[in-house]
């Protein structure tokens, strides 16, 4: 089957019952989305498919067919993954990390639809991607901050 991640085509032979996030990690080499929990509670493998957040490891990879799937791979070369990035640098909203990349998906969802969200907003559109270090405040102003930068380039 032909798989589109990050605007690349992959070419993948796979069980039925394999979940995206196995073939992603195992199969294909992208080991940037994370599996934590692995049955959908944390987000850690947050990906976008057709630029909707989604687990990568409740989601079987023959249900991707003829979709486009973003990883964080993705996502952090676009402009807004870069602006996150910094973002999340600069309000020390990472901690140990694992969650990081789901996060900066969720985000970049939120500010490809959003380019303005309010608190609610991010609160509301990071509410699938749990942080065990709890750095939910700096993740916060981290997202806000991206969106600032990218409607005023000076700031971060």
């Amino acid at each position: 089957m032909h798989l589109t991640i990050n605007d690349g085509v992959y070419d993948v032979v796979v069980p039925g019952h394999e979940r995206l996030s196995t073939t992603l990690r195992e199969t294909l080499g992208l080991t940037g989305t994370k599996v934590a929990c692995g049955r959908g509670e944390c987000g850690a493998c947050t990906v976008l498919l057709d630029g909707t957040p989604a687990y990568a490891c409740m989601t079987l990879t023959a249900a991707c067919r003829d979709r486009v799937i973003t990883t964080i791979e993705g996502a952090g070369a676009a402009r807004a993954g870069h602006a996150l990035r910094d973002a999340f640098i600069a309000h020390d909203a990472v901690q140990c990390g694992f969650c990081t990349p789901g996060q900066i998906v969720a985000a970049t969802a939120l500010l490809t639809r959003n380019a303005h969200p309010t608190e609610n907003d991010v609160v509301r559109a990071m509410s699938g991607n749990l942080c065990r270090c709890g750095t939910y405040p700096k993740i916060i102003r981290a997202v806000l901050a991206a969106a600032q930068q990218a409607s005023d380039p000076g700031s971060v």
